[in-house]
């Protein structure tokens, strides 16, 4: 598998990387989790983050170690966001298990972070215990959320804390309509574009996807989301299909959307982001 994962990344990255210099990028929804570790280890990982044309990668993982081992791998290449997921399987339990604040207030002691999340929280799943405990310690840190969260989800956040700062993993699945009323409703409402291609179907952008990114340029970010190991075959051919339809875009909305509204939360996020 070491060699799989590694090989199919560098064989798709020959095929779609440009003869021009590429359009950098920021991958917003990384996962090195630890059923990736074996198969693709930290130098090899950070190959495929640089074959993609990375200028930042986010990343969180299931445990927080393979963010770690990443960051030092390539301090200049990682930004580390905490999941608060500590292995697989707690992605529907975790906001009912409160050992997960004293995992989550550990690790923020310990090391420095952009955000908290990825995490999954649907509804009035955001109203328990342990998630009101994380919409806490991302204002007292100055951090942001990225939650793979539905739009009820996302208001009860802002519920609990107007200033908070969401990065919406997804955009929440949500139409292109909800998306907009959302990022209407919030100024500080972020959403990563991951694992959906609506908005650029065949590599083609909509026009409604469009409009949306012209009236807020500061507010969308692109992303791969590599939940499952195999999902690293596609970091560098998702960033060409990135490229590609973010080219129909004016230079400067395109920069945006590509690396610089990642680059500016990272930047206030996080010293040094």
């Amino acid at each position: 598998m070491r060699r799989t994962l590694l090989a199919a990344a560098l064989v798709i990255g020959a095929t779609a990387a440009p003869a021009q210099a590429p359009r950098p990028v920021i991958d917003v929804h990384i996962h090195y989790s630890h059923d990736t570790w074996s198969g693709l280890p930290p130098p090899e990982a950070i190959k495929v983050l640089r074959l993609a044309g990375l200028r930042k990668a986010f990343v969180s993982s299931s445990s927080d170690d393979g963010t770690q081992m990443l960051l030092k791998a390539a301090p200049d290449l990682i930004v580390p966001v905490l999941r608060p997921y500590r292995r697989r399987g707690e992605l529907g339990s975790w906001m009912r298990d409160p050992s997960v604040i004293a995992h989550v207030e550990s690790r923020l002691k310990a090391n420095t972070y952009a955000g908290i999340g990825e995490f999954h929280a649907y509804g009035a799943d955001a109203d328990a215990p342990v998630m009101r405990r994380m919409v806490q310690l991302a204002h007292e840190r100055k951090i942001f959320l990225h939650a793979h969260s539905d739009a009820d989800a996302v208001e009860r956040i802002f519920k609990q804390n107007p200033e908070a700062l969401v990065l919406w993993a997804h955009s929440g699945f949500e139409q292109v309509d909800k998306v907009r009323a959302m990022v209407t409703k919030h100024k500080t409402l972020w959403a990563d574009l991951a694992f959906r291609s609506d908005q650029a179907p065949s590599g083609k952008l909509d026009p409604a996807w469009r409009k949306l990114f012209v009236d807020f340029p500061d507010r969308f970010m692109v992303g791969t989301d590599t939940y499952t190991p195999e999902r690293w075959h596609y970091v560098v051919e998702h960033a060409a299909y990135s490229r590609k339809w973010l080219s129909e875009l004016p230079a400067d909305l395109a920069d945006n959307i590509a690396f610089r509204n990642a680059e500016q939360l990272a930047a206030r996020t996080m010293p040094g982001g």
